[in-house]
């Protein structure tokens, strides 16, 4: 049975952080710079790949898709969160509220999968060096982005639908976005179906991310070991270290929010783990890649040669 006594909410409040205003503008500051590194990093991976010949290969190409999907589910989340740290105002209407979560759902499990295809990638690489650029056309590299994207319509659709057939009752989310148990929290209705739903895809979804992952380096470590020159392994070992660090990164921060019971966390605890995947990984993914891979490093000289040259020569 409905509630009685239970007044319909057409916008939401988010409180995101208390703080002195002093505080406020200190963190805007911060996730200011930290959003401005984010753009810059994944732009530039983005745009460093697409005119760079050298890079048009299959790793290159995930990891451009990578960049892009990091750069869009932050800027999903990170503008409206800068702009509620200096305004006094920090309400979002439903139809934005939804339209952050449809989009923030989508992307976040497309990256799982696309990390997931960036493990097929590094395995065929080292098991079968001689058959790569066969096995990795373009035609299945593109075949590979789709469980991605359908990973991802099918996250984005099924909690967006649900949680906004619910009716509210409260106004204020205890949160800087409109994560979906922050928001589910705030209805009258009986959202245990919802909670049931969220923990089960979110579960099957970074499960099969996960198990797939672990298979295709179970095959690489087997190839690996097979390799009988050290430089070899070495080598080997660290054209996966990147892609390792991103996905235990991601993977674990993920399922410490979605995969728990609902009432281990405190909801400051929440907030933090969310930060670390909505604000802090989008910027350490460029990093990660450009800090530990000799290849990007070598065309990010070559590109600034090139518009040096120019320069000089005028």
């Amino acid at each position: 049975m409905a509630k009685t006594n239970c007044t319909l909410v057409y916008e939401f409040i988010l409180l995101g952080f208390a703080g002195s205003p002093k505080l406020q503008i200190l963190l805007f500051i911060f996730f200011l710079i930290v959003y401005f590194i984010t753009l810059v990093g994944n732009f530039g991976m983005f745009l460093l790949i697409q005119i760079d010949s050298r890079l048009h290969t299959p790793m290159y190409f995930f990891l451009s898709n990578l960049s892009l999907f990091d750069l869009c589910y932050s800027s999903v989340v990170t503008p409206k969160m800068l702009i509620d740290f200096v305004t006094e105002s920090k309400s979002i209407s439903l139809s934005k509220c939804a339209t952050q979560m449809w989009f923030f759902a989508f992307f976040v499990a497309a990256e799982g999968y696309l990390l997931a295809s960036m493990g097929y990638d590094r395995y065929v690489a080292i098991s079968n060096p001689l058959l790569y650029s066969v096995m990795m056309s373009r035609k299945a590299c593109l075949l590979l982005l789709v469980p991605p994207c359908f990973a991802g319509l099918l996250n984005a659709m099924t909690h967006t639908v649900m949680t906004f057939q619910l009716t509210f009752c409260k106004s204020e989310i205890n949160h800087f976005f409109c994560d979906i148990p922050a928001v589910i929290s705030l209805s009258c209705s009986d959202t245990q179906i919802n909670k049931m739903v969220l923990f089960l895809m979110s579960f099957t979804l970074g499960s099969l991310c996960i198990v797939f992952i672990v298979i295709s380096y179970i095959y690489i470590f087997c190839a690996i070991l097979k390799i009988r020159s050290v430089e070899g392994q070495q080598k080997a070992f660290s054209t996966c270290s990147t892609h390792l660090t991103a996905v235990s990164i991601f993977f674990v921060t993920l399922f410490c929010i979605y995969v728990r019971p609902s009432r281990s966390f405190l909801a400051v605890q929440g907030k933090v783990f969310s930060l670390f995947y909505t604000v802090v990984i989008p910027m350490l993914n460029p990093l990660i890649y450009s800090i530990r891979n000799k290849e990007v490093q070598d065309s990010i000289r070559r590109v600034v040669r090139r518009k040096r040259l120019p320069s000089i020569l005028s």
